[in-house]
């Protein structure tokens, strides 16, 4: 006779079996809490050194230069069993300095770190300390990184120049970097990089608006006054956690309390680094948030650092790679992307200035996803550090890497990558205009006008009032600081946590899964979670909405206005376009001029790199076999590396400006018939790469055969 199953007894059952599991649950949760706080102090004991797995040694101190600074130089050393090939080209990478500390970059295996060791490259790591030089500038920083770079490059003298990967706010500073120096780098990784501040889509990116709801700069001043010249990081941590209320206040912790059995670990590592809080010298905030988030100078090409250097994106020479994701909310793909278009206007402009932009947009990622490597990453970052030499040697333009399942039999590569050309209309359709950023301009003149009231009548009283002990004492008092404080073994009160938790793993008796009041606390978690996501989006409709309506505003824009006269600003642009035609006449007779001239290399890298790009596609494929040719070719292999990739930028240009014209003088490159033939040869096997001919190379090697008379 079958069991007969009571409802009632069987719900009571339920309760019984969710009352232990949750009343473990919540000890367990308590206990992890009390870890993060021990985990904060004991980081805090140890002056927060970067939260790598990677074992690590200082070669330079920034804090021992003539002009010190809070940034230093290292060197990551290979794992047991790992080889470093000293002749490949250095990896640097360089994490935020937005509030956190560095070492996100570093904190799993599968890291951009781990991934470059891997792949045997020499690592290094520029990293900083809590607290800055007093009196140290943005300059002083960017000075300090040529010098950490120029000693990357005296220890590889037979490495290409070090590629360098920028995170988060560290790519802006690396393009800066690239831009003021680019003798000294080789491609520049910007991942999740803010260039083009304010850009973004109507209804999605509010972030941009907080800093004229603000008034301005003149807050980072007040802070920063507050600190007694410091400005503390923890109000750009706390900045970024508002942004999505759900998660900071409910979802994380919930996330925690449900896995707790298995979350622990990740939890704590990642406490560990979104917990240490790293500070600035108000002349660094000041200029940030003046020059970048609100004045948006770096792509109006009117960055002036405080050593009156200008600094000008379109003096980028190195390849650049902008890696975004449509799900990142703190620095969306618009941000990452636009400044091509302000700078360069059009890929003809890119292609005249000789430069090579790589981006990449993931759908879905989050924004520390993108530089921490995470699962749905590690394939993105495998590729981009796998592909530095083949970027480097990419025709001028503007392209974008796709990766797909490899299934190319010939290379054995796990993921097969492209790079397709794209136009700046590509760029484009990711945004909803530009028109939106014009209320952005009375923003930039506002924040000067109050910043300057600010720094006239209300500074000198601030700072008259503050002192070394005050500044402390704010800084503790942070939200942030504080909730770790209690919740840790400097309160006697939790120490009976400790060993209840204990006693709990022993007896650990989790619910079952299909347990009604699991399902129903799931369905409770869901609701807190979707009222918190409401607020969050009443909250940034009515800032935006606030926003518009008041820099929006014709008369606003009329008063609050640095503008040229609309006359002078025509007057202006008729003379640029103008000076741009010149240059472009200027340009292509130049390399019409020089069709004719070199030999047997020029030839031949000419076709290669015709057949390459004949389907408007580079495969990685093809490059693999090219550097095959090349490095087997009696003539070709004892060129070196700088010479090579000029003859390949060269021809490239050649055959962007008339490539009709370009194959039809390969007779004058070309002298003998065995050199001929031999080129024809090299043609047809990176063509035949990826083991497909497709129609546009099927037609173009008919071409060069009958301009070769083969």
């Amino acid at each position: 006779m079958s069991e007969i199953q009571i409802p009632g007894f069987n719900l009571f059952e339920d309760a019984v079996e969710y009352w232990v599991d949750s009343t473990q649950r919540s000890i367990l949760f308590w206990d992890v809490i009390r870890k993060r706080g021990n985990t904060y102090l004991e980081h805090l004991h140890n002056n927060q050194p970067p939260v790598l797995i990677f074992d690590y040694e200082v070669l330079i101190d920034g804090r021992t230069l003539k002009k010190p600074v809070n940034y230093s130089l290292s060197r990551i050393l290979p794992r047991e069993g790992q080889v470093t090939d000293q002749k490949k080209r250095p990896i640097v990478v360089i994490d935020p300095r937005a509030g956190h500390g560095p070492g996100i970059g570093g904190t799993k295996e599968d890291s951009e770190i781990g991934l470059a060791l891997k792949d045997s490259h020499p690592v290094y790591f520029i990293f900083f300390y809590t607290d800055p030089i007093p009196g140290q500038t943005l300059s002083d920083v960017k000075n300090a990184e040529i010098h950490f770079l120029e000693e990357i490059r005296k220890r590889h003298p037979n490495a290409e120049e070090p590629s360098v990967i920028g995170n988060c706010q560290a790519g802006w500073a690396t393009a800066m970097l690239g831009a003021d120096r680019p003798d000294i780098t080789g491609p520049l990784v910007l991942a999740g990089s803010p260039l083009s501040y304010w850009a973004g889509v109507d209804g999605s990116n509010p972030m941009r608006y907080r800093g004229g709801l603000c008034g301005g700069v003149w807050l980072s001043s007040f802070f920063s006054d507050l600190g007694k010249g410091t400005f503390d990081g923890a109000n750009l941590v706390l900045n970024m956690e508002l942004l999505n209320p759900a998660n900071t206040f409910w979802t994380k912790q919930y996330n925690l309390y449900t896995k707790i059995d298995s979350e622990e670990e990740r939890y704590l590592n990642f406490e560990k680094w979104w917990g240490g809080f790293f500070c600035m010298t108000s002349e660094e905030i000041h200029f940030i948030v003046d020059s970048l988030f609100v004045g948006n100078k770096l792509e109006q090409g009117a960055m002036k650092m405080e050593d009156d250097r200008e600094i000008d994106l379109k003096n980028l020479k190195d390849p650049v790679v902008v890696f975004a994701s449509q799900g990142d909310n703190i620095t969306p793909p618009q941000q990452a992307l636009n400044w091509i278009v302000k700078v360069y206007g059009s890929v003809e402009e890119i292609k005249r200035q000789q430069q090579v932009l790589v981006y990449m947009v993931h759908k879905k990622i989050g924004h520390l996803g993108i530089f921490v490597a995470s699962s749905v990453a590690k394939k993105e970052h495998k590729e981009i550090i796998g592909s530095m030499d083949l970027i480097d040697y990419l025709e001028p333009g503007l392209y974008e890497m796709v990766i797909e399942p490899g299934d190319n039999k010939m290379v054995m590569a796990e993921n097969r990558v492209k790079f397709e050309e794209r136009s700046i209309d590509d760029i484009m359709v990711l945004d909803d205009g530009m028109e939106d950023e014009l209320d952005f301009e009375p923003v930039a003149f506002l924040s000067e006008f109050n910043d300057g009231m600010y720094q006239a009548f209300f500074s000198p009283l601030v700072r008259l009032a503050t002192t070394e002990f005050t500044a402390e004492f704010l800084r503790q008092l942070h939200p942030l600081r504080i909730q770790r404080y209690p919740i840790s073994d400097l309160n006697p009160m939790i120490f009976p946590v400790a060993a209840m938790a204990e006693m709990v793993r022993k007896y650990r008796k989790p619910a079952s899964p299909d347990n009604i009041f699991i399902a129903l606390e799931k369905h409770f978690s869901k609701g807190i979670e979707d009222c918190l996501n409401l607020y969050r989006d009443v909250r940034d409709l009515s800032q935006e909405s606030i926003f518009k309506k008041l820099y929006g505003n014709p008369i606003v824009k009329q008063f609050f206005n640095k503008n040229l006269s609309e006359e002078a600003q025509v007057e202006i642009n008729h003379q640029k376009e103008v000076k741009q035609t010149q240059f472009i006449l200027e340009d292509e007779d130049a390399w019409l001029n020089r069709m004719t001239e070199g030999g047997f290399p020029e030839g031949v890298i000419r076709i290669m790199l015709a057949i390459a790009n004949a389907d408007r596609i580079i495969d990685k494929a093809e490059f693999i076999v090219s550097e095959n040719i090349i490095r087997s070719h009696p003539i070709l292999k004892k060129m070196k590396p700088a010479n090579f990739k000029k003859i390949v930028k060269e021809q490239s240009r050649i055959l962007q400006t008339d490539q009709e014209l370009a194959i039809d003088t390969l007779v004058n490159l070309l002298k003998t018939p065995e050199e001929r033939s031999e080129a024809f040869t090299i043609a047809e096997k990176v063509a035949m790469a990826d083991n497909v001919l497709a129609d546009e190379e099927q037609a173009l090697l008919e071409t060069i055969k009958q301009t070769l008379g083969i």
